[in-house]
């Protein structure tokens, strides 16, 4: 294999059909990352793509950007603007693994309704909903008393 991202989708791939225990082949569009830097390329394409289809990723992103200039701006320790960036960092991995279960679900069941595609889509946006909250309560702990004291309140 060489260094640069391999392209398999001019090789096929033997798959096991679930019925007759008959085989078929199918044509790949999966990218293999044969160096550091193409995996790099696929991680901030993923980043990418979070910001540019996910509202709430957005939203997100410039909630935490605003509340970690804050901590800055307050001069909060570092101990206390680690905890903000963990918290923040948290909720924009938990919206970009929604968004993949999300883009799974579609993708195996179709347009059609299953029960447990909700499920699995209704849990992944409550994970994001807890770590949001999680996040929210933090950042008041962390910021609103040296925000007080900054405005002389």
């Amino acid at each position: 294999m060489s260094s640069k991202t391999t392209n398999l989708q001019s090789e096929s791939i033997p798959t096991p059909t679930p019925k007759g225990g008959k085989t078929t082949t199918r044509g790949s569009a999966w990218k293999i990352a044969g160096d550091l830097p193409a995996s790099f390329r696929y991680a901030a394409q993923g980043i990418a793509y979070g910001f540019r289809s996910q509202r709430n990723f957005r939203i997100h992103v410039v909630i935490g950007t605003t509340t970690l200039l804050l901590g800055i701006w307050l001069e909060l320790s570092s101990t206390q603007l680690a905890i903000l960036v963990l918290t923040v960092a948290a909720v924009l991995v938990l919206e970009l693994l929604n968004t993949s279960i999300e883009a799974v679900v579609d993708l195996a069941i179709g347009r059609r309704f299953h029960p447990l595609a909700r499920i699995a889509k209704d849990c992944a946006a409550a994970a994001v909903l807890v770590a949001s909250i999680n996040s929210l309560l933090i950042a008041v702990l962390l910021v609103i008393p040296p925000l007080f004291i900054h405005l002389g309140l």
